[in-house]
């Protein structure tokens, strides 16, 4: 096991376990805050004044979006998992409740898009980002919210695979 964590209870084969690292929501936050991370500073030129800004004030806001991120696909993960009555779904190979998690993050970007660019005026999008009709949700955005939650999901399958093999011996 990683960093020699374990429990203290034996699990049903008898090897030492440490069940939170079993936790699907765990990878699916993890990668998800890794990824997100990346993307934010890559689309930075598609928000205006991002690339004018001091070094550490992007950090700052590349971080609070990221915490966002992490959120939405927490939110959309515990949808998912609701939909079929199942924290393991990320484990099988079905379609619907990934179609769910991609859906949920998709519908919360849009929302939280429009929001910050149209009411809040929090942000903007510069003459890089295409917009999408009919909400005018930039491209990135909706991008980073297709491909980050697929790549969350097979890291996230992996790694919980991982962390059923792997045992500790008493």
């Amino acid at each position: 096991m990683p960093w020699g964590l374990r429990s203290e209870a034996p699990s049903n084969d008898g090897a030492h376990r440490f069940p939170l690292l079993e936790a699907p929501e765990l990878p699916v936050i993890f990668f998800s805050f890794l990824l997100h991370f990346v993307w934010e500073f890559l689309q930075a030129p598609t928000y205006v004044g991002m690339m004018e800004m001091k070094h550490w004030d992007g950090i700052k806001l590349c971080l609070s979006a990221t915490f966002g991120d992490a959120g939405f696909a927490l939110v959309a993960f515990w949808i998912a998992s609701m939909s079929v009555r199942d924290r393991n779904w990320i484990g099988a190979r079905g379609g619907l409740p990934t179609a769910i998690f991609l859906a949920v993050g998709i519908a919360l970007t849009v929302g939280f898009e429009y929001y910050y660019t149209n009411v809040s005026l929090r942000w903007t999008y510069s003459v890089l980002m295409p917009l999408i009709p009919p909400f005018g949700t930039g491209l990135s955005p909706l991008l980073q919210w297709t491909v980050i939650p697929l790549a969350v999901i097979s890291l996230a399958r992996r790694h919980l695979a991982g962390a059923r093999i792997l045992r500790v011996k008493p």
